[in-house]
């Protein structure tokens, strides 16, 4: 995947005790996945070097505790991608969820690409896209992002992806409780939903990872005939588009 021209890559730190307990029979995917982040996602500008030593707390273990509030089977778009935070991480661990990555950006796609191929997870489709391009094509059970936009703007991306009593799941960070409420009223007029703030991985991952959830208790539409739908995960894997 990368050209012997180029600077060597670095090379991640060996997984923590905490990165052990949390991937289990997935570690060794999860090395290689953090391998080929310092690798080719800091040659192609998808992480920056800097967070090539704290791979592990910061990024994978962050996002994998997310996990705890999918439940079994469960349907989800990651929603802005990029390297596959959290949404590849999700879907290496959890191989009975069917996730969809959806970024809009060609070079990211094709590391996605890459990446979902190297790590053999059939679960795991590569899209690319914006969320509003898919209104009314995508329906699903959660929709997680991570570093993405506002929570205005992504829950206008995000909430009409949804099915009735499905979620939308954005990692955040310390200000996260200020963030919903500044924006609870402007979510609730998108689609009238439930929100809260909570916190995942707590004594595996510190600090532990602060999500904030939107539930929505309303139907999006009618739902599309059964021929129609398209349900995340499902059928052969789309490729993103060459120029």
């Amino acid at each position: 995947m990368t050209s012997g021209t180029e600077e060597a890559g670095a090379v991640p730190p060996a997984p923590s005790a905490a990165a052990e307990e949390v991937f289990g029979e997935f570690l060794p995917k999860a090395r290689r996945y953090a391998e080929l982040l310092a690798d080719d996602g800091v040659r192609r500008g998808l992480i920056g070097p800097r967070e090539v030593p704290r791979l592990w707390e910061r990024h994978l273990i962050n996002c994998a505790v997310v996990e705890e509030l999918l439940p079994e089977g469960a349907e989800v778009v990651d929603i802005g991608s990029g390297a596959g935070l959290p949404g590849l991480v999700l879907g290496l661990m959890r191989p009975d969820i069917r996730m969809v990555l959806l970024e809009p950006l060609l070079r990211r796609t094709v590391f996605l690409d890459e990446a979902v191929a190297l790590l053999d997870l059939p679960n795991v489709e590569v899209r690319r896209g914006r969320a509003e391009e898919v209104h009314g094509e995508l329906f699903t059970d959660f929709v997680t992002a991570r570093a993405v936009a506002p929570l205005p703007r992504l829950a206008g991306w995000a909430l009409p992806l949804l099915r009735k009593g499905g979620s939308l799941l954005a990692l955040k960070g310390e200000q996260a409780e200020a963030e919903l409420a500044a924006a609870e009223k402007d979510v609730s007029k998108l689609r009238p939903g439930v929100s809260d703030v909570i916190r995942v991985g707590r004594g595996k991952v510190e600090p532990a990872t602060t999500v904030v959830r939107v539930t929505v208790t309303s139907d999006g539409g009618p739902p599309p005939s059964a021929g129609s739908q398209k349900k995340t995960g499902g059928g052969k894997k789309k490729r993103g588009r060459k120029r």
